[in-house]
């Protein structure tokens, strides 16, 4: 084991002689109470270590240990349900009214074992040797997985029955006469992603119920998003929403660096929030890893790498993980901090020149792959970023936009007018969707792309021409600039605009999104034959179907889509009488 002594410390930085080997990213205990750090820099016989906890009380000449592998997280069936800090410690250890430093002893727990395979039998990394029953009412038991690069002769198994996660179960014996001893649980290097078969093509639409994202920025299974907003722009409620909506089979929720009373408010309501999935809670499906801003800054730069190896490891199980982490910015921020006590050359808004590297690395670790073990899962990562004064030419921004695939952007505007999702729809854009129309014409709707290129069009023109009544006047308008903002409107109080307290409208299913957007073209269509008829822009304001029309997701639940085809006829009917028959329709 290297042992070195300490020479300097700067907040959560520290520098050691040694004349042992150390290795960069090892792994090291510091001091008397042993506060746990990674080693970051060497040159000559000094380290250069930052430390993931409180230095208070560190001084010159105190121990620095090697653990000899590089930092690692404990990966098993103890971690649904649970709440973890940034070094996946769990919080339900600590004993103490505040976090202890050095570590807490960890709370033993035992699962139901179940063997799948027997003596004799070869076993690969990724494969699983048994099936630990976590939770009896979960959709599949979790498996017990062998590491990636293990493999080897099963030796022996366990018989069925109640263990440790951490206790050996089973014994491999490599092509080199080895011995591996494999429990429930296992480490791996949060900064090593962990490998996979194969990585697959985009797939299948991630829904998430909400249908400003699902129509019109659409997010693939193992894609990545950046969701950029100011203060009070709602990012960590639409973050929230997603999780309890989407599809994913497990959620992630990363708090790097957010504020205490935030991650307070995320800690006291997940673990009431209903799953709609099985109508059990939703954070038994949930790992959240809880590292506030007044936590040690450099664990907040650990945390991100952390979640993300969390959620590898469940996508390895052949499930599909969404990954929200909020946000990058204040892991931006860490990063800076500990480059500056490092004594690193700044780069732009002082972030070190390495950031782009950095945030590449994680937004890279999203995927859908063939599992090891054969299976197919995915990791969607949803990277929540805090551009100060809403500013999205600054760095962090610039550089998560080259990285991800989509753009949500959230609009102060927006949100002050209580307007939710607050998105805006002429700065976001989705890279996916294009690949994404496929399955959406499959699901009933072969007009979709063109549906949604038309919604994206009403509301680009809706800006260019309020900027244009404002000088001059609505009502100096012509009557297609009238209808146009008439119909841009109805886009985004009927179909943008979602009430997460009204019970039928805070989820949308694809096929009542398909209804409405088909629904909504048809008003189109019917409102430009009248208009060519002569029928005045405000007569078709005025129609009583329209005020149905605009609340047909708080009114018209996912057992009524029978009720799109009477708010239809009922729309006909109501233009019909408006201009004569036969002119509503556009001329071939």
């Amino acid at each position: 084991m290297s042992r070195g002594v300490i020479r300097w410390i700067g907040g959560p930085v520290l520098k050691a002689r040694s004349p042992d080997p150390f290795r960069v990213h090892e792994a090291v205990t510091v001091g008397p109470r042993r506060l746990l750090g990674e080693v970051v820099r060497l040159e000559g016989d000094e380290l250069t270590v930052q430390v993931f906890e409180e230095t208070t009380g560190l001084r010159p000449g105190d121990a620095v240990e090697g653990s000899g592998t590089p930092l690692a997280a404990r990966l098993g069936p103890h971690l649904l349900g649970g709440v973890f800090d940034g070094l996946l410690r769990s919080l339900e250890d600590n004993q103490a009214d505040f976090l202890q430093t050095g570590g807490w002893p960890r709370r033993p727990r035992r699962y139901p074992f179940i063997p799948l395979v027997q003596e004799g039998q070869p076993l690969s990394g990724g494969q699983s040797f048994g099936e630990a029953t976590t939770d009896p009412h979960a959709v599949r038991p979790h498996l017990c997985l062998a590491p990636p690069g293990v493999s080897g002769e099963v030796e022996s198994i366990a018989e069925a029955g109640e263990y440790d996660d951490a206790e050996p179960l089973c014994r491999l014996r490599d092509r080199q006469g080895r011995i591996h001893d494999l429990a429930m649980s296992h480490f791996w290097p949060v900064r090593t992603p962990r490998p996979a078969a194969e990585r697959l093509p985009i797939g299948p639409p991630m829904i998430t119920g909400q249908r400003i994202l699902d129509c019109l920025f659409p997010i693939a299974r193992g894609g990545k998003t950046a969701v950029p907003g100011g203060f009070g722009t709602g990012k960590t409620v639409l973050l929230e929403t997603v999780a309890k909506w989407c599809n994913a089979d497990v959620i992630i929720y990363v708090g790097c660096g957010e504020r205490g009373n935030e991650m307070s408010g995320v800690l006291d309501e997940f673990p009431h929030l209903e799953d709609p999935r099985t109508g059990r809670r939703l954070m038994e499906r949930t790992v959240v890893i809880a590292n506030t801003s007044n936590m040690p800054v450099a664990a907040r730069e650990a945390s991100i790498y952390t979640g993300v190896t969390v959620a590898e490891y469940f996508r390895d199980q052949g499930l599909h993980v969404a990954l929200m982490a909020d946000s990058t910015s204040r892991w931006a921020e860490a990063l800076r901090e500990v480059s500056g006590r490092l004594g690193e050359l700044p780069g732009e808004g002082g972030y070190p020149a390495y950031l782009s590297t950095r945030l590449a690395e994680f937004y890279e670790r999203a995927a859908l792959v063939r599992t090891l073990g054969g299976g197919e899962g995915s990791v969607t990562l949803i990277g929540a970023v805090s551009p100060p004064s809403s500013d999205f030419s600054e760095p962090v921004t610039i550089h998560t936009k080259r990285y991800v695939r989509n753009f949500w952007a959230l609009d102060k505007k927006r949100a002050q007018a209580r307007f939710f999702p607050a998105i805006d729809p002429l700065l976001s854009y989705s890279e996916d969707a294009a690949d994404l129309a496929p399955w959406w014409h499959r699901q009933g709707n072969t007009r979709w792309a063109e549906q949604r290129k038309r919604f994206l069009t009403l509301l680009e023109e809706q800006s260019k021409i309020e900027r244009m009544a404002r000088i001059l006047g609505q009502d100096a308008l012509p009557p297609k600039q009238r209808l146009t903002l008439l119909a841009a409107s109805l886009v985004n109080e009927a179909f943008l605009r979602q009430s997460a307290f009204a019970p039928k409208d805070r989820y949308a299913t694809p096929e009542r999104q398909n209804r409405m957007m088909t629904l909504l073209e048809r008003f189109f269509s019917l409102s430009e034959g009248a208009l060519r008829a002569g029928v005045e822009v405000e007569a078709m304001a005025a129609l009583p179907a329209l005020r149905r029309l605009m609340r047909m997701g708080e009114e018209i639940g996912e057992e009524e889509l029978p009720l799109f085809d009477a708010l239809e006829r009922e729309l006909e009917e109501a233009f019909h009488a408006l201009a004569p028959m036969g002119t509503l329709e556009e001329p071939t």
